[in-house]
């Protein structure tokens, strides 16, 4: 490990007990704390995070969440019904934006929750998220509230799969840490490089291009390294994540995606748009199935004219 990253993990790696919540809220003033969650088909488990979010984080006695938005990406189940009655104001992503054509992806429905809401900081959590806890937000909130000089925080978590502690993350550590220790070293410090629960000041995400797909998360990371710089960015122990876990074809679909977006980074020039092929046993044996690998990007919001112009009213 570079000696720059671990001064980094000594400086810039805090749990979420550093920051007590009455120290957090004296230090927002009149700062605006927008959270969004990005969902698809999440009814089992939006509502309980909405609910509790409002309940421990947007009362009269602490009130750090100014802002919570559920952007629904296209959901046949009743996700945007449980989260409107649990509280939160929901966006369908197509309301967005409704010039630009949406499509499928969750960096899409990130990009366009910058311009569906109005917080100085945006703080982005799963909405697959079980046994959720306030302190994924606050925990992630509270350094750029305290510190003029961090711009960007990600959560640190355990991650079980199943009953089994520590075995989650199945593709962080057999894609994105290889990529960002082999290539973006300075990196490497990130327990959670893929998680999805993060927070940073608008006045860095309207600047970064967002990877419509599963690439978003890595995509940012790296970009705001070149953006703000490693002192700029920070993480913070917020315990134990539980989630819905996918498939391992699924798994494959992304870590296809990830592992495009640090190429696109590595090297702009023109790419031939990758196709990925995998297989799934059928009634005459293995058979293909070949989906197209996500790369589109999203330009810098700041880029975007109905964005400048909300900025300008």
């Amino acid at each position: 490990m570079l000696e720059e990253v671990e001064r980094w993990l000594d400086r810039r790696s805090w749990s979420v007990a550093d920051r007590p919540l009455e120290r957090v809220l004296a230090a927002k003033r009149n700062t605006k704390v927008s959270v969004v969650l990005p969902a698809l088909d999440e009814e089992a488990t939006v509502g309980d995070i909405v609910a509790v979010i409002r309940r421990e984080l947007m009362s009269e006695a602490v009130p750090l969440v100014d802002e919570l938005v559920v952007l629904d990406s296209g959901s046949t189940d009743r996700t945007a019904e449980v989260a409107a009655a649990a509280g939160a104001r929901v966006v369908a992503r197509e309301a967005v934006l409704p010039r630009i054509p949406a499509v499928p992806g969750k960096g899409e429905v990130l990009w366009r929750s910058l311009m569906a809401t109005t917080g100085d900081v945006v703080c982005f959590v799963d909405a697959d998220l079980r046994d959720f806890s306030a302190d994924f937000v606050s925990g992630i909130v509270g350094p750029l509230l305290t510190d003029p000089d961090v711009d960007f925080v990600k959560a640190m978590y355990d991650r079980p799969f199943g009953d089994t502690p520590g075995q989650g993350g199945r593709v962080t550590e057999l894609v994105a840490r290889p990529l960002l220790n082999l290539h973006w070293p300075q990196l490497a410090g990130f327990v959670q490089p893929l998680g999805g629960e993060y927070a940073a000041r608008r006045s860095l995400l309207e600047r970064l291009p967002f990877p419509v797909g599963y690439g978003v998360e890595l995509g940012l990371l790296v970009d705001a390294l070149h953006t703000v710089g490693l002192d700029a960015l920070a993480q913070v122990d917020v315990g134990v994540r539980k989630h819905r876990h996918q498939d391992g074809l699924a798994l494959g679909r992304m870590a296809a995606a990830i592992y495009r977006t640090a190429q696109l980074r590595l090297s702009r020039g023109h790419l031939v748009r990758p196709r990925l092929t995998q297989f799934e046993r059928g009634e005459k044996g293995f058979e293909p199935r070949t989906y197209a690998v996500d790369t589109e990007e999203r330009p810098p919001m700041a880029e975007i004219a109905e964005y400048a112009r909300r900025r300008v009213a």
